[in-house]
Parts: C-alpha cells; structure tokens; sequence
C-alpha cells in the first residue's frame, strides 16, 4: 500500500503548510521563482502586468549609502496598487477578520471627466501636387474614336470620387459621354468605351425618321404661312400698287385727247369706278382675265361671248363688271354693305354716270349668267334699262358663290359741268 500524500495523513486533517514546507509563505515563493520559457521575464522584471509589491514602492533615488533594505514580501494582486489606478485613491486593506468594506463607486465626472463638446479639428492645408500631363495613344484608331471631351485632359476635382467603369458604361448606355460629359475634370475614357459612346450617340432609324418627318411638317407649316401671309398681304399691296400706275396713266391719257369711247383691248383700262360709301376708286378695265385684269387690282368688265355686257354709254342694257372680294386689292370685299340708294359712279373721259343701288343678291351659282342679263331675274327690274350689275365671290376667301349688286342709272353729267353731288359731298 502507497504512502498517503502529503497533502493529507492517515487521519484525513487537512494539509498543514508549515508541517510541510517550513515557514509561512515558502510555497508561495517556490512557486514565484519557477521559470517558463513564454513568460520569462527580463532581469528586475515581473512577468505579470498587475504584479505589484505588497508595499508601495518609494520614488527612486539617488543611490546614498545605506544599508539593504530588507527584501518585501511579493504577491500576484495588490489591492491597494489596483484601488488606487482605478478610483485614482488609496482604500483602506481590510486585517485578517474584519469584514472589507464597500468601495464607493466613481461618479460619471472621475470615470470620464467633465462634459465637453467636441471641437472639430482644423482643417489641415493639403498640398498640392502637380498632376502629370496625360498623353494619349498616338495611333491612328484611338485618335479617331476619341470625342472633343475625352481629349480633354484636365485634373480630377478633389471634393468628387472619381466615377468606375461600371458607372461610364452606364452612362453611355443612356445615350450620353460618361463621366466627361457630366465633370469635366474626369479622366479620358478607354478605347472599348470611347466606341460604346459613340455608338450610344447616332440616333436609330426611328428616331431618323421621326426626325425627318419633323422637319418636313415644320417647313410645310412654314411655305403655308408664308403663302398666306403673300394672299392676305403682299398681294394686295402689289395690287392697289398696280392700280394705282393704270388709274395715273387713264387720267394722263384723257388728258392727251386718248381713250375715246369704242372698242378697247383685253386689259386695258377705259374708266373709274367710284363707290362713296365704301371709299372706292378704282380703274375699270376690258375683260375678266385674272391675270391681265382682276389679280391687278382692277376691275372688269363682261365683254365676251354670252357674258358681253353693253358699256355705260348704250341708251339701254346692263353694264356688268367684276372684281375680288378677297385678296389682290379686294376692291369689292364690302359691297354687302351697300343699301338701296347708295350711289355708284362710273367716270369716262366725257362723262359721270350716276346709278342708285337697288338690290341685292347674297348667294348664288358661279354658272348664273342671268344676274347679267339686259333684265336681270331677281334684280326687281321688269323692263329694259340702263342698269349696273356688280359681281364679286362669296363667302370671303372661298369662290363657291357669286355675290350680285344691281343699280339703276339716275344721272349722266358731262365732265366739262364738273363731278356730280355724289362725288362732292
């Protein structure tokens, strides 16, 4: 049978560590002095970073002449060198059998000191360094794909992170210049993207199309307004220009003993029309022809065929003329204005022939030859006269209808008794 161990006897007493080891506190200073090779400490050093002597240390120094101090005795936790790092004081060591008493818990201002807002710290200047040049490739490929922004080289701004490819290539997917477009200051683009931008930018054929489509209708809407800014404009100043050039030559032709009642040529002038109320003058020429006659400012008078009208002079028939209610001078745009017996003037180189208007016709077809006839149905005239029959388009700015004016002649007064009261007051 093995010896008990020595931590306990045959009678089971509890270990004794004088019997044992000698003087009270050997075995802690045996096991102090064990050496491990991972925690060897230095010479004059102690391996455990709370170790503290039982005694507080005294300030080194100057070494003086005195005896050795006796060595102190060492132990793994000091208390008092913990309290004291801790609470910034030193706390009371309780003696063997009294009870340790509570250590006072630190307030908020010991632990972590006075509040105080946190200052924000100065900026510090940031040197500047100077940005090497940037040389693009010289070959002819890169050169060519490369756009006015990517050529552009200048520093990246420092307040802006510098955008990826991911973001460049999403860029040019929406159609635009990634990243250069956007910050100039962006570095170039590479070849793959530089080529993906310019695919980006030339438009589909849908949108060519459109495009075309928009700019024919904008030049159709143009050439529209300005036909009918020359209709409703521009004509009528050419003609009342027209007008009056053919007005100034019959009076200078009258003058010189020409003009003489008879026969005329197709757009020539041979009289004056005068239309007080709506403050007309305008000459009257031979025929109806648009171009020579009516689209001149003019008005004409029927000579042809079944529409020959008899001329002013005749001691019986219908002297019909015609003119533009709307554009080229517009000399009869108002006579639905006219009311039974407003006067109308016809001069001659010999003569003034006054008529009284008489009535009115609002509507009617283009192919009404009647309304000129020697005794017009509709007129209100049952017999044979010297009457005047004024023709015009209806409604304005349309020829689907004709317009007819008809009067009745009331006076013929020589030009050498002067103009008649109609034309005086």
């Amino acid at each position: 049978m093995t010896d008990l161990r020595p931590e306990r006897d045959s009678s089971g007493a509890p270990y004794d560590a004088n019997d044992a080891h000698g003087d009270a506190g050997a075995f802690e200073a045996a096991v102090d002095h064990l050496a491990d090779p991972l925690t060897d400490p230095l010479p004059g050093q102690h391996p455990s970073p709370w170790f503290r002597s039982g005694a507080a240390e005294p300030e080194r120094q100057a070494p003086t002449e005195q005896p050795p101090a006796e060595p102190q005795e060492q132990e793994w936790y000091d208390p008092e060198g913990y309290a004291r790092d801790w609470y910034g004081q030193e706390q009371p060591q309780p003696t063997h059998g009294q009870e340790q008493p509570q250590a006072p818990e630190p307030t908020y201002e010991q632990l972590y000191g006075a509040y105080a807002p946190e200052q924000p710290a100065p900026a510090q200047p940031v040197a500047e360094h100077p940005t090497p040049a940037y040389e693009p490739a010289s070959d002819d490929e890169t050169m060519g794909l490369l756009t006015d922004d990517t050529r552009r080289i200048a520093e990246p701004e420092p307040d802006r992170p510098t955008e990826g490819r991911a973001a460049r290539r999403k860029a040019a997917k929406k159609g635009g210049t990634p990243s250069t477009e956007s910050r100039p200051g962006a570095a170039p683009l590479s070849r793959v993207e530089a080529r993906r931008a310019e695919r980006a930018r030339r438009p589909s054929p849908g949108a060519v199309i459109s495009r075309g489509l928009g700019e024919v209708f904008i030049t159709v809407g143009v050439l529209m307004l300005l036909f009918v800014t020359y209709q409703l404009w521009w004509t009528n100043i050419r003609a009342h220009q027209q007008a009056d050039g053919a007005a100034r030559d019959l009076q200078e032709s009258w003058a010189k003993g020409k003009g003489k009642p008879g026969s005329f040529e197709p757009g020539q002038g041979f009289a004056m029309l005068h239309i007080p109320r709506l403050d007309v003058v305008v000459p009257v020429a031979e025929g109806i022809d648009k171009q020579q006659v009516l689209d001149r400012g003019m008005v004409g008078h029927y000579n042809e065929g079944a529409t020959k009208t008899a001329m002013p002079e005749a001691k019986q028939g219908n002297f019909a003329v015609a003119g533009h209610r709307n554009t080229h001078g517009e000399p009869f745009r108002y006579i639905n204005r006219l009311e039974p017996g407003d006067p109308i003037v016809v001069e001659t180189q010999d003569k003034y022939f006054v008529y009284k208007m008489a009535s009115i016709l609002p509507q009617t077809s283009p192919g009404n030859t009647g309304v000129i006839g020697p005794v017009p149905p509709g007129s209100g005239f049952t017999k044979p006269g010297r009457y005047i029959t004024l023709t015009t388009c209806t409604p304005e700015f349309t020829s689907k209808y004709r317009m007819i004016v008809w009067g009745k002649m009331v006076e013929e007064r020589p030009r050498d008794k002067g103009k008649p009261s109609a034309l005086v007051n």
